[in-house]
């Protein structure tokens, strides 16, 4: 008889140690903040990058690992400027930022006088300084009177682990309603700005909304906002100005993807076992394993993924029509490569698919439209004097 004790039945793996397999054994998670989560919004339909943010794994290292590196972030001037403009607008109290806000926000309300609340948030940590938030938040819901919150700290969870925000300022009216303010030093002209910077600085702002959402749903007679206030510079000066915008959409968006995420088991359930993605492996072994997932890559993800020139070499090289844009993508419909899409304008599509008629007939139309201007009669164009000098 064997002298060894019986063998314990194999444990099953834990989506934490399934998890941090993908990752590498020796590589720390990497924390989501409100940017990556905002991006994950902007494209719901990406399995790989919601694998890879649920995973913690670092793009940036991986996107270089792969030979594809992705240089993000502002310039240095940007962001003294940036500073600057925030310090500003944050000036004297929060005077001017509370006046935006009653200006846009609550017009009906009393104007917040030069008593208003600016707690102080320090605390050690971040575990701390989120603490201290909702501690400010309760305090400033019960005191009935402007508040504002410079920089506080707000946990919200994603994919069982927290995740630590900090959004540019969060006002509590006297009503008990909080407001989000994002700060962005890109301008206001004719009070209007760039759109597709206003819809990331909407996603931004979601993120926020729904980690209030969780602190407020503890407290009586405290409401978050679906409007939040945009402040920016305006026209070419650096003054400040406002403007409103409704989150609505974009928190529900939000709110889709992040429970998406709090699945990644299935999604992590799907690969094949020893698969990883630790920066140490080879370039081939990268490629193989970031293959494995599923992606949804649009011309819109190199502002926002580490990964997009990597997803967009593979994208091209497989003829895939998502690389001409979501809009392409989305006319096209059964089409899913270029060379379909050609070969339909050209007539050989299936004759019963709408799109490939309409792309035939439209194709059609385009060479009559080039022969009958090729048969008009050329304009006689003076030639110009030879320059004197």
């Amino acid at each position: 008889m064997s002298s060894y004790p019986p063998s314990s039945p194999a444990q099953p793996t834990t989506l934490r140690q399934r998890l941090a397999g993908l990752r590498g054994p020796a590589v720390p998670p990497r924390p989501l903040d409100a940017r990556a989560l905002a991006a994950l919004a902007a494209n719901p339909g990406c399995g790989r990058r919601a694998l890879l943010d649920g995973a913690g794994v670092d793009k940036n290292a991986l996107a270089t690992a792969l030979g594809s590196p992705a240089a993000f972030g502002q310039s240095q001037f940007a962001i003294v400027r940036g500073n600057s403009f925030e310090a500003k607008v944050k000036g004297d109290g929060g005077a001017e930022l509370l006046r935006l806000v009653h200006a846009h926000l609550d017009a009906a309300a009393e104007p917040p006088g030069a008593d208003a609340l600016v707690p102080d948030l320090t605390a050690a940590g971040p575990e701390g300084r989120a603490a201290r938030t909702a501690l400010a938040l309760r305090e400033a819901t019960s005191a009935k009177d402007w508040t504002l919150l410079d920089h506080p700290m707000l946990a919200l969870e994603v994919a069982g682990t927290p995740a630590y925000l900090e959004p540019d300022a969060v006002v509590v009216h006297p009503d008990g309603r909080w407001t989000v303010v994002e700060i962005k030093s890109f301008p206001m002209i004719d009070a209007a700005a760039d759109a597709a910077k206003v819809g990331a600085a909407a996603r931004q702002a979601a993120v926020y909304v729904l980690a209030l959402e969780r602190i407020a749903g503890k407290l009586a007679g405290a409401e978050v906002g679906h409007t939040v206030l945009l402040v920016c510079p305006k026209d070419f000066s650096n003054l400040p100005t406002a403007a409103p915008v409704d989150i609505r959409r974009e928190r529900s968006v939000t709110r889709r993807q992040l429970d998406r995420l709090t699945r990644v088991e299935e999604l992590a359930a799907a690969l094949p076992e020893g698969l990883s993605f630790d920066p140490e492996r080879t370039a081939e072994e990268l490629a193989e394993a970031v293959s494995a997932v599923d992606a949804a890559y649009a011309p819109e993800c190199l502002a926002a993924c580490e990964l997009a020139f990597h997803c967009r070499e593979r994208a091209r090289a497989a003829d895939e029509v998502t690389a001409l844009g979501r809009s392409v993508r989305g006319e096209l419909g059964a089409l899913t490569t270029v060379e379909e899409a050609l070969a339909a304008a050209a007539g050989a599509g299936c004759a019963e698919d709408p799109t490939a008629a309409a792309l035939h007939r439209a194709a059609r139309l385009r060479a009559e439209a080039l022969e009958q201007a090729a048969a008009l009669p050329r304009p006689h164009v003076p030639e110009s004097p030879e320059c004197p000098c």
